[in-house]
């Protein structure tokens, strides 16, 4: 059946041609809209803003020009590239864009002005209803932080004169310069006269520019166009006949999503691969929960909020996958359009609504095309919380409006993303206010969650404390001022930036990871140090990943418990928790890398529990080589040393421990006792538990540890004045299990508050004196079987886990009768061919042993570790 072209209402009366390839009337239709610099409007039919379409299908358009820019790049520059999209139209299909590129940042630029976000950079869009663009990037470098010269993707629907966008690199240009652009449109709708416009603009500025498009097409417009389209638009507007908006027909309802914490709600202010992960990863859970709200239902539009494009485009196509109703997408506009019921023209229907975001640039109608009449059983409301205000809710509000021409309107409200150093100025916090009208909870989401829901913030004492310390040497403090200041997220690792702030320097860039065997040799024979290189990164089969899910969810509460319970002895007892109305609270500060989700955990449950927003630092410590001394300084410079605690995930034999305490020798004022949540070694007096179970951040590597290395101390790259250093391991975001460890175990807080309080009780009345006993059994087994290294001997779960991850093993010493608590070392060790021995009277639940006096005639990881002995 033949379907009539959207846009012969529109060519039919102002004689407007278009003219292209054979997909162009399909992916096109015309409009006329009230715009005094340009008549006639593009719909597009695979956009999702004026034309509701299949969610999978706008996505599908984006992501397919991503890939295609992958392509034209080549996978070493794809995976420098940074795209921009244009609001307010652009903002979903560019995010769109860089799914399909993968491994790029996004950033779009906004209307909204964001208080305490610097600037980097704006543009104006000439022909545009509102044309002021900003650039609010959370990264300040991110426009450059991928190196001299990586490409910039720049998105949006059409390229029609090109002016707006080759304004847009002319000024960045002159601010960031690199050699390449790329250009990427739905439609390439250049003129003759403005095709040659490209290639003598890319020889004006010194730099390649590319363009990617879907299709290409031109519109002619007669002479006089602009006149005769403002005097149509004024005859169809005076022929229109006035109505009462119809009642509503139900009242809406409020779905919770559960939007994962620390990921944006789009990218206004930067959105990383490692959000990206992060948010696939959450979609299908936030689709079933609105899949819920919806009843029976068989026709549903997803409406998204002007510039929120991308999030709401994403919880319909997993809104597609999770029911068998068919699903739209489109979003409000602040764009102006007439709207004629004819089945030749783009826009068949208009609901108009007063602005809910307190805009920067006043009051205003806002509009919602193609809705009414469109015989939807169901809308899903999409909006961020800074635009959940009163006027939403209005008798003439966008619910009321949407409410008269559906019999179900469901509102969902995604956090509006602030970066957290605005955050902790402002002492916002995301949470809708208590002023806005409260809707009804659809049945699933009327408990509170505590996997995803942010936390309320209180004052960030990440500032230079009042309370520091006199004894502080002055030479400490002026060494401090030189050093940077701590690393976080997104732009190094993938936890939230408020969840720890890394004392390390950025080492993603250089090349330090060796074969492990290599590795091996190099370390034992006295030619290398293990911290001076990292071993390849293994990533473990699919079944062994699927058995870390498993294992994190049967062992969740058991480490919740711990984790309240080494929390709360530290509030407990820490002198700092004594300061309390002074503004002291302890320090928590994170051994990296296997204290640091633990120290995340802690600080959550004092927010959780307590509302006590506790700093978190994450630092090195190196056998043999001592703490990160640099890290000190800086913690002496901003924090009283006495309200430092260290932090780390578990004792093995305690020979951190007594690293730790000999390098803090030459500090004043820190104390080196360390916090855990399990001593299965008797090494220290502050823990969750004393027993050797599977804590499952030991299961992997820095996919469950924020996507960061362990850390690299070697004299040619780390100076007299630079902390110690780590890479970030973006290219790992889709294995990222970092967020889904740590929501797991946050949201059995409440299940086990009862339990933590009767053990922490406990714990605090008990003689909790080191044992060392795990050192005596250490040294037992090290002359046992013949090693004579105690520093071969790896005793405890979370140990023999991390020697079959990244050394050599030897065998393994299991616990007679151990249960599933080494079910995934006897895969891994299955894998690596290395046997699996039962014995009894083991203090553990199991022992690594590594390779003693491995050989394999390799070099060092440097090639040169091991020749130049």
């Amino acid at each position: 059946m033949d379907v009539e072209w959207s846009g012969n209402w529109v060519a039919g009366r102002l004689g407007v041609e278009l003219a292209g390839d054979g997909e162009i009337r399909e992916l096109l239709g015309l409009a006329l809209r009230r715009n005094p610099k340009r008549a006639h409007l593009l719909v597009s039919n695979v956009l999702g803003k004026h034309v509701p379409q299949r969610p999978s299908v706008v996505h599908g358009a984006g992501f397919e020009l991503g890939e295609r820019v992958r392509h034209l790049l080549g996978e070493a520059e794809a995976g420098r590239a940074v795209v921009l999209g244009y609001a307010e139209t652009a903002t979903g299909l560019g995010h769109a864009v860089a799914d399909g590129i993968g491994v790029a940042p996004y950033l779009h630029s906004t209307r909204r002005p964001v208080a305490g976000v610097a600037q980097a950079g704006g543009f104006e869009e000439a022909h545009s209803h509102a044309t002021s663009h900003l650039l609010l990037p959370e990264d300040p470098d991110l426009l450059r932080s991928t190196g001299d010269g990586a490409p910039l993707v720049l998105v949006d629907d059409e390229f029609s004169t090109g002016n707006t966008v080759l304004n847009t690199i002319r000024a960045l240009h002159a601010r960031y310069p690199r050699d390449r652009y790329v250009i990427v449109a739905l439609v390439d709708m250049r003129s003759e006269a403005d095709q040659g416009r490209l290639a003598e603009f890319a020889g004006e500025i010194g730099a390649r520019v590319d363009l990617v498009a879907r299709a290409r097409g031109t519109v002619v417009l007669p002479d006089g166009v602009l006149e005769k389209g403002r005097k149509l638009v004024a005859e169809q507007e005076a022929a229109a006949a006035e109505s009462e908006p119809p009642a509503p027909r139900s009242a809406p309802v409020r779905v919770a999503v559960d939007w994962p914490a620390g990921v944006p709600d789009g990218g206004r202010h930067g959105f990383t691969p490692v959000h990206r992960a992060a948010l696939e990863a959450a979609l299908p859970d936030m689709a079933a929960r609105i899949a819920d709200g919806l009843g029976d239902a068989r026709r549903v539009l997803v409406l998204g909020f002007e510039e929120l494009m991308y999030a709401p485009l994403r919880l319909g196509t997993a809104l597609e996958d999770a029911t068998t109703a068919e699903v739209r997408y489109s979003t409000t506009t602040r764009s102006p359009v007439l709207a004629v019921d004819d089945p030749g023209y783009a826009i068949r229907s208009r609901l108009v609504f007063p602005a809910h975001d307190d805009p920067a640039d006043g009051p205003g109608d806002r509009y919602a095309y193609n809705v009414a009449g469109a015989g939807f059983d169901a809308v899903v409301a999409v909006v961020d919380s800074a635009a959940d205000t009163p006027a939403l809710h209005a008798p003439d509000g966008l619910l009321a409006r949407l409410a008269g021409h559906t019999d179900r309107v469901l509102l969902a409200v995604v956090p509006s993303y602030v970066p957290p150093y605005v955050q902790s100025r402002t002492s916002r916090t995301d949470a809708p206010s208590t002023s806005r009208t409260p809707l009804p909870q659809t049945s699933r989401t009327d408990a509170p969650s505590t996997s995803r829901t942010p936390l309320p913030q209180t004052s960030r004492t990440d500032a230079p404390s009042t309370s520091r310390t006199a004894s502080s040497p002055p030479f400490h403090r002026q060494e401090a001022a030189m050093l940077p200041e701590p690393l976080r997220g997104p732009a190094f690792s993938s936890y939230a930036a408020e969840d720890v702030g890394w004392l390390l320097q950025d080492l993603s860039d250089t090349a330090l990871e060796a074969p492990t065997e290599e590795r091996e040799e190099a370390i034992q024979s006295g030619g290398a140090h293990y911290a001076e290189s990292l071993p390849v990164e293994y990533q473990p089969s699919p079944q062994y990943q699927e058995l870390f899910k498993a294992a994190l969810e049967t062992s969740a509460a058991r480490i919740a418990r711990a984790v309240g319970t080494v929390t709360e002895t530290i509030l407990a007892e820490h002198p700092a928790s004594r300061l309390r109305s002074e503004g002291r609270t302890p320090v928590l500060v994170s051994l990296a890398r296997a204290g640091t989700p633990v120290g995340v955990l802690m600080r959550r449950w004092a927010m959780h529990r307590h509302g006590l927003d506790l700093p978190h630092y994450a630092v090195s410590i190196v056998r043999g080589r001592g703490i990160d001394a640099n890290a000190l300084r800086w913690l002496a410079a901003h924090h009283d040393p006495a309200d430092v605690v260290f932090v780390d995930g578990w004792t093995g034999k305690g020979a951190i421990t007594r690293e730790l305490a000999a390098a803090l020798e030459e500090f004043e004022g820190f104390s080196p006792e360390i916090a855990v949540l399990a001593d299965p070694g008797g090494c220290v007096r502050t823990y969750g538990t004393r027993e050797d179970f599977l804590i499952p951040s030991a299961c992997l590597n820095s996919t469950v540890s924020g996507l960061i290395s362990r850390t690299v101390l070697r004299s040619d790259l780390v100076g007299p004045h630079d902390f110690h250093g780590a890479k970030f391991y973006r290219d790992l975001a889709g294995s990222d299990v970092s967020g889904l460890f740590l929501d797991k175990v946050a949201a059995r807080f409440d299940e086990v508050a009862d339990a933590v309080d009767a053990e922490a009780k406990e714990l605090l009345a008990a003689d909790r004196a080191p044992t060392w006993e795990g050192w005596a059994a250490v040294e037992r087994i090290s002359e046992e079987y013949g090693i004579h290294d105690v520093n071969l001997v790896k005793p405890g779960v979370g140990e023999t886990t991390r020697v079959l991850l990244r050394r050599v093993p030897w065998k393994i010493l299991a616990k007679r009768g151990a249960g599933a608590d080494l079910d995934h070392v006897r895969l891994l060790a299955e894998q690596r061919g290395v046997p699996v021995e039962e014995v009894d009277d083991l203090p553990y639940t199991c022992v690594g042993l590594i390779h003693p006096k491995y050989t394999r005639g390799a070099t060092g990881a440097d090639g040169t570790a091991v020749t130049s002995k």
